[in-house]
């Protein structure tokens, strides 16, 4: 849905960085999480109760091994992150196979 529906590419600050839960590999539960795939549902509930603890949460990346995702509890976060800046996303669709 990249390519069909609008998206917005934000990028802000964590006004304290103490609020990111930091998940290190070693601490998922299963290690073909992290090997590109369609999430699986106990991969969601594994974020999901992180998410509704802490405000943001910095996972290892499934797509790429030396990337790292930030999640974010909308809930949680307000008040927590200075915005910097937004921008439409573009995706170049040769780069989808």
């Amino acid at each position: 849905t990249l390519d069909r529906v609008p998206h917005v590419l934000t990028c802000f600050q964590v006004l304290d960085p103490s609020t990111i839960k930091v998940i290190q590999p070693d601490e998922v539960p299963n290690p073909n999480w992290l090997i590109p795939s369609l999430p699986s549902l106990n991969q969601q509930r594994f974020a999901d109760n992180f998410l509704t603890e802490h405000p943001f949460v910095l996972i290892p990346s499934a797509v790429t091994r030396h990337s790292w995702n930030l999640l974010v509890s909308c809930d949680l976060a307000a008040e927590q992150f200075k915005l910097v800046s937004q921008e439409r996303f573009a995706l170049d669709t040769r780069l989808i196979k």
